[in-house]
């Protein structure tokens, strides 16, 4: 007797090579996907030109939904990613299916084989046929009658099998049709076409003029990593060539800072160095500008001023009358009473001092001496805050770190006024220790309950003109 083998095992393994290599290309085929995976909001879009006079013509698409949605093939390719799905499903059951159904085959196999033996006994000599044999002999055929239902299931499976194979057939028939009309781009192509569109982003990006923030986008989560409460960031003041990040976790007392090539290796927490700062640092609210890392240290008020490039301390120097140690924090505590941040107009502190009665201090630094160059009191009570960032020289203050938060109230530097605001985000991890904006990127960067998620926001742009 042969030992039966699992119904269509090589057609099965054909098919499933076939739905991998139709993943494949449904991929290949999709240059439309957003920069930040897991959101329907992609990078912002400005566009530049002149006009035959020589003013300036500027169109603002803030934020930019994926157009490349409303695109007959783009729909046409999510159906068909779905329909390999759903054939990916049936596989993946059909052969949970026949492989128990093997096991049992197989189990089975030296029952049968006994029988059978058995029954060639008899057939030679009848007479070797007792009582007892023959109920041993029906007690073993009962045993075996499950059998009958498994072999017919097999041919079931096999014609559910042959109608999986036709259905691949017919999608990858559609596929190479869309193919042909979309044009084969290879990987490599995509991502020079993704860099090159980036670089032009940022060109354009770079000749608008400072912004009032009208919108806040919906959360894109970049990573889950560290603790409750960290901080992380990429340089707010270089080229846009250099895309590493920093992450800092913990509020109290850390030294660690890990330093990733780039924003994909950050996400996939690989190719980084370690840099052990001198002295250990306090609360969330560092930044890192044009090369160095300016930190709050631990138990005081002084700003220190580490530079990546040569692992050094190039500079520190106390923020006269700054609280410190959970003196005058957010509401969130973590000694997050200095908060040092970068916008296009420079480097902040955001602190607040006795005389200031507990209030939100604005001070604009020098970054090369750390001395205040101008302050500003907000009258904004700092304990009432959740978190405060700097876009254009406005410092936008939440009324919450935790969730239902919104940006609540602005202070403009440049006319010293203030207004209350009602601009919601959504909060999605319920508990924000670091919220700050990078004005090369554009966006915010928080650290949420152990999650590291950006923003996009929309300003309100003034556009410089030279007509």
């Amino acid at each position: 007797m042969h030992t039966l083998p699992a119904p269509g095992e090589e057609n099965m393994s054909a098919l499933r090579s076939s739905l991998v290599l139709l993943r494949m290309l449904l991929l290949a085929l999709a240059p439309c996907e957003a920069l930040y995976p897991g959101t329907d909001e992609g990078w912002q879009v400005y566009s530049s030109a002149s006009d035959p006079d020589g003013k300036c013509v500027c169109t603002v698409v803030a934020p930019a939904r994926n157009l490349c949605k409303r695109d007959p093939r783009s729909r046409q390719l999510r159906l068909l990613t779905e329909q390999v799905q759903n054939v990916s499903q049936s596989v993946e059951v059909l052969d949970l299916r026949t492989s128990r159904d093997l096991q049992y085959v197989r189990d089975t196999e030296p029952l049968l084989k006994g029988v059978e033996g058995r029954l060639n006994i008899y057939t030679a000599n009848p007479h070797s046929l007792t009582s007892k044999g023959l109920q041993e002999l029906k007690g073993q055929m009962s045993q075996l009658r499950p059998l009958s239902s498994v072999v017919e299931q097999y041919r079931s499976d096999l014609l559910t099998l042959a109608l999986l194979r036709g259905e691949v057939l017919n999608l990858s028939v559609t596929l190479t049709t869309i193919q042909e009309e979309v044009g084969a781009y290879d990987y490599e192509e995509l991502q020079q076409r993704v860099l090159l569109l980036e670089t032009r982003l940022h060109s354009c990006m770079n000749k608008l003029g400072c912004g009032r923030l009208t919108g806040v986008s919906i959360p894109i989560t970049v990573r889950a990593s560290g603790s409750r409460f960290g901080s992380w960031m990429t340089d707010a003041m270089i080229p846009s060539s250099d895309s590493r990040v920093w992450s800092m976790d913990g509020y109290y007392k850390g030294r660690r800072v890990l330093e990733f090539r780039t924003m994909g290796d950050f996400t996939r927490g690989q190719n980084f160095v370690q840099h052990l700062l001198p002295h250990p640092w306090a609360g969330t609210g560092h930044v890192v500008y044009n090369g160095s890392l300016y930190y709050n240290k631990h138990q005081s008020n002084i700003l220190v001023q580490y530079h990546f490039r040569s692992r050094s301390v190039l500079l520190q120097r106390s923020l006269s009358g700054a609280g410190y140690n959970n003196t005058f924090p957010y509401s969130w505590g973590g000694s997050s009473d200095i908060d040092l941040m970068a916008d296009e107009t420079g480097l902040w502190a955001i602190y607040t001092s006795i005389p200031n009665a507990g209030n939100i201090q604005v001070s604009r630094l020098d970054p090369r001496t750390l001395d205040v160059l101008q302050s500003w009191n907000t009258g904004f009570p700092k304990r009432s805050a959740g978190e405060a960032f700097m876009i254009c020289g406005t410092l936008y203050v939440t009324n919450s770190h935790l969730a239902g938060a919104k940006v609540h109230f602005a202070y403009h530097t440049n006319s010293s006024t203030y207004e209350y605001t009602d601009i919601p985000f959504h909060n999605l991890y319920s508990h924000i220790s670091m919220m700050d904006y990078n004005p090369r990127e554009r966006a915010l960067y928080t650290w949420n309950n152990g999650h590291q998620v950006i923003y996009n926001v929309t300003l309100f742009h003034v556009i410089r003109s030279d007509g």
